[in-house]
């Protein structure tokens, strides 16, 4: 009997000590079910649902220590980084805004340039066409003119420099009766003015105005030339109507003009406009004549 109670008291020291090591067990269980449950709303935080990792290449404590060494340093990554931006989805956004209005302003732009390169190369197009043939008529009132100055001689214009009218230089040949010149410059001064008062009737002939005005270019003419200059002025006006105001001392001009106007100084600092037409003035002087 002493042998079965110590049998016995040992049999229930024994089932003691493993209820106690049973609920030691399935304490820890629960806790490792709650570290496990702990892990996987971690895991579904971090990673997303259906989250699939790669399976370990092994489970020594070798590897959990550089798992874990690769988690901290991860973690330092992390925290450099600095804290998440909330409103990076709503800049991102704003930035795609602002780059789509500048792609569709660049397309616009382009498309403004392509129509203005377009616009260019039209008024180009016309500019030449229109240049050519106010050109070719300078260059025919230029060569009459030139004949009708000087008596004779010949006289072209040229466009040198380029093919293009619009960027080619304007050269002038002239060729006084009696003279064989290669440049301009070796004309007398007569010879320069009648050359430069061609070119100019010849502009003015293809585009007339209403009033023109001339200042001292009889100067450097002689009275023949001036007389050439004169009658051309008269068939001008004849022609086109212009009225030629003629700023000139020169005797045989003012003899031409229908009515003169100068400056007179009867008193001393005191100066009078005078005008006087000609034309009167013949027929008052001629009158008395006539009568006798």
């Amino acid at each position: 009997r002493r042998d079965a109670a110590e049998a016995r008291r040992a049999a229930d020291a024994a089932f003691a000590a493993s209820r106690e090591a049973q609920l030691r067990a399935e304490g820890a269980a629960e806790q490792a079910t709650t570290a496990a449950e702990a892990v996987r709303e971690r895991v579904l935080e971090r990673l997303g649902e259906n989250a699939e990792l790669p399976p370990p290449a092994e489970l020594s404590d070798a590897a959990e220590d550089k798992a874990r060494r690769k988690l901290e340093r991860l973690a330092r990554e992390r925290e450099d980084m600095g804290p998440v931006n909330l409103r990076a989805e709503v800049e991102l956004n704003e930035i795609e805004g602002k780059a789509s209005e500048i792609v569709r302003e660049r397309e616009e732009i382009g498309a403004a340039i392509a129509k203005l390169r377009g616009s260019i190369g039209h008024i180009n197009r016309e500019g030449r066409e229109r240049l050519r043939t106010i050109f070719d008529r300078v260059n025919r009132e230029f060569v009459d003119l030139f004949t009708r100055l000087f008596g004779g001689g010949r006289a072209h214009l040229a466009l040198v420099g380029s093919e293009d009218p619009l960027e080619a230089g304007l050269e002038i040949y002239a060729e006084p009766p009696g003279k064989k010149l290669a440049a301009l410059s070796l004309l007398s001064g007569g010879e320069q003015a009648l050359t430069a008062l061609s070119l100019i009737f010849a502009v003015f002939r293809c585009q007339p105005a209403p009033v023109c005005v001339l200042d001292e270019v009889d100067a450097p003419l002689d009275d023949a030339n001036v007389e050439r200059l004169c009658d051309l002025l008269d068939g001008m006006a004849a022609e086109s109507g212009t009225r030629f105001l003629v700023v000139t001392h020169h005797p045989l001009t003012m003899a031409r003009m229908h009515r003169l106007y100068g400056v007179t100084m009867q008193e001393r600092g005191v100066s009078r406009l005078l005008s006087v037409d000609l034309g009167r003035a013949v027929e008052m002087a001629e009158g008395p004549q006539a009568a006798e």
